[in-house]
């Protein structure tokens, strides 16, 4: 089909990529090259046409011709563009070299654009903003009434399994052989903690305060008077022995009996007695 009765069609019938608007008439087909709606800019009324288009960030030179037209799914030719604008321009005067100058131009144009933007993208990339994201209200009602579901469920759970192991302390089932090793372990560990508690309890007792040993006061009448048996002579006879009046040491001004409660006795007493013949007794003091 011609190119003119295709722009005569499009124009003054119906194009599913026309915009009318207010400041003028539109193409929103992407292989367009200028975006505005004219003859020279159609890609559907022109049999040889080229564009550049972008995908992801990399550039590709889009190229048409009317050799290829009875195949469309070979319609399109593309060509990948490098990063550097100036190879870019290298490749398309390459590949355009005789092509109308009126599309060239345009195509070198859009690349300029294009190119700018590109650049623009990156450095508000690097700049650091506020990204405003809206919520759904329903959503939130909906997450809000799981969630006070979800507590309630967990709150409940944990009242039973609480009931259940006070029970099971107690002794209220018996003997359970089929009961969680996990909870069970957590029971026993509970019981150990509680009779901890309770010794340590026992041995952190109050302060007591104990009378010392009494000794009675016959017991110290009796050890001073064996005080007096050491200053007798060994060697003399026992008539002299009992001439001899047991003296005693006298005691000092201002000494209490009482000050002597809880001493102990160094002085020990044996008496040895001798054959019946001699008839004589020693006494020694150790």
């Amino acid at each position: 089909m011609s190119d003119d009765v295709i722009w005569h069609c499009i124009r003054h019938n119906h194009c599913s990529f026309m915009a009318k608007i207010e400041t003028g008439i539109f193409c929103r087909n992407p292989y367009n090259a200028t975006g505005i709606c004219n003859r020279s800019s159609c890609p559907l009324a022109n049999s040889r046409y080229a564009t550049i288009r972008d995908h992801d960030g990399v550039f590709y030179l889009y190229m048409k011709t009317a050799e290829r037209a009875h195949l469309p799914k070979k319609l399109w030719e593309r060509v990948k563009l490098p990063r550097n604008y100036e190879k870019a321009m290298e490749i398309i005067n390459k590949h355009l070299e005789f092509w109308p100058k009126l599309l060239v131009h345009k195509i070198k144009q859009r690349l300029t654009k294009m190119t700018q933007y590109r650049i623009r993208m990156r450095r508000l990339q690097l700049k650091v903003r506020e990204k405003i994201m809206t919520v759904p209200r329903k959503k939130t009602q909906r997450d809000l009434r799981r969630l006070e579901k979800a507590e309630k469920a967990a709150q409940l759970d944990k009242s039973i399994e609480s009931e259940l192991k006070e029970r099971l302390r107690k002794g209220v089932y018996g003997e359970i052989y089929n009961f969680p090793f996990k909870q069970f372990d957590t029971i026993l560990d509970m019981e150990k903690d509680e009779l901890a508690t309770e010794i340590e309890e026992e041995e952190e007792g109050e302060i007591e305060y104990v009378e010392g040993d009494d000794i009675e006061m016959g017991d110290m009448d009796d050890m001073e008077d064996f005080e007096g048996f050491g200053d007798e002579d060994d060697d003399g006879d026992e008539d002299d022995d009992l001439d001899e009046p047991a003296t005693k040491k006298p005691k000092l001004p201002g000494s209490d009996s009482r000050s002597k409660i809880g001493r102990k006795s160094t002085k020990v007493i044996t008496e040895v007695e001798e054959d019946e013949d001699r008839g004589s007794r020693q006494r020694t003091r150790m």
